[in-house]
């Protein structure tokens, strides 16, 4: 699914016009987007948490020469999904 078959199914449910719920769809993103960038968690009970997790630096291998590199450490944003989520896939 993408971000306009998103939108679609969306508006269906709601009953509101593909054009308010795109404006809904990017106000969340740009909302969960926003908060990570700060630092802070995102939790939506029964759906899951978003949070920036720390990924410590680590030795690799440029594969076409062979020579080893550091890779710096970084911020990754990570998922967890929540209980409700998880029975629904399964």
């Amino acid at each position: 699914m993408n971000k306009a078959q998103l939108v679609e199914e969306v508006a269906a449910e709601v009953g509101l016009t593909k054009k308010v719920t795109n404006n809904a769809v990017d106000a969340v993103t740009l909302a969960i987007t926003n908060s990570l960038a700060k630092g802070e968690k995102v939790a939506l009970v029964g759906f899951g948490t978003f949070q920036v997790q720390r990924r410590k630096a680590r030795q690799g291998v440029n594969p076409q020469t062979g020579a080893k590199i550091t890779i710096p450490a970084k911020d990754v944003p990570k998922f967890r999904p929540g209980r409700n989520l998880r029975e629904a896939v399964a």
